[in-house]
């Protein structure tokens, strides 16, 4: 009889997190003393701020909560259970109109390499050569060349 073993991705993170939890702390003890101290104090900072940051957002929360209520006042200020539908729409106008500008730049740009090759071809029949001589080798070197010498 086989175990399946199913991992949420929490546990997962959390398996992954002590891994390199494990690597560091391998790694840190490799470090010279001075460095060592530098980070201990680094550290010792970085949790300071965390815990004002943390004290200054748990009491601007209980303000909200307080001003607001705890309740379905919140539905009113726009925190309901999705998205509504101006924000849906105001999401997809802009797709939209990105797409609509995109196919209109394709045409343009189909209808300019259009007469531009149509220009080319009207230039090739309206000519004094035929087009079999633009394809002939000692035409090229005849154009090397200088060309006709009219004197």
């Amino acid at each position: 009889m086989t175990q399946s073993h199913t991992f949420t991705s929490d546990q997962l993170q959390d398996e992954f997190g002590d891994r390199i939890a494990a690597r560091l702390s391998a790694g840190a003890r490799a470090l010279p003393h001075d460095v060592s101290e530098r980070l201990k104090m680094a550290r010792s900072q970085a949790l300071a701020r965390r815990r004002t940051a943390d004290r200054v957002a748990n009491v601007r929360a209980r303000t909200a909560s307080a001003v607001f209520g705890n309740g379905g006042s919140s539905a009113s200020l726009g925190g309901g259970s999705g998205p509504g539908l101006w924000t849906r729409w105001a999401s997809v106008v802009p797709l939209l109109a990105l797409a609509a500008g995109l196919v209109a730049i394709q045409f343009v740009q189909d209808d300019n390499r259009v007469s531009e090759l149509a220009d080319v071809d009207a230039a090739l029949l309206t000519d004094d050569l035929p087009p079999a001589a633009y394809t002939d080798p000692g035409f090229v070197q005849f154009l090397k060349d200088g060309g006709p010498q009219t004197h």
